[in-house]
């Protein structure tokens, strides 16, 4: 029986699977929390510290650095941007 992906591209399999925007959504919040805790570490901020920063709480913070938590905000992405010195962009593409 031949392999009907066989040719096609991972992202074609993930749309026929019905799962490409949901594995693109986790992906890109995955790499949200690893890239602002290497910024962390960089910087010798501690979690205590970036929450301070953020005037949030070290739950939030928590929920932001974990990479399999998606119940995150536009508004606590940017904020943690703004302390680390960089900014949050978005794009449509």
């Amino acid at each position: 029986m031949a392999n009907r992906f066989i040719g096609s591209d991972f992202d074609s399999f993930l749309e026929e699977q019905g799962v490409l925007q949901e594995t693109e959504r986790v992906a890109v919040k995955r790499v949200l929390a690893i890239r602002l805790s290497q910024l962390m570490e960089e910087q010798q901020l501690s979690k205590a510290e970036m929450a301070r920063r953020m005037e949030t709480s070290r739950a939030s913070l928590d929920r932001l650095l974990d990479p399999e938590n998606e119940s995150v905000t536009l508004q606590t992405m940017d904020r943690a941007a703004h302390v680390l010195g960089k900014h949050l962009r978005l794009t449509l593409i």
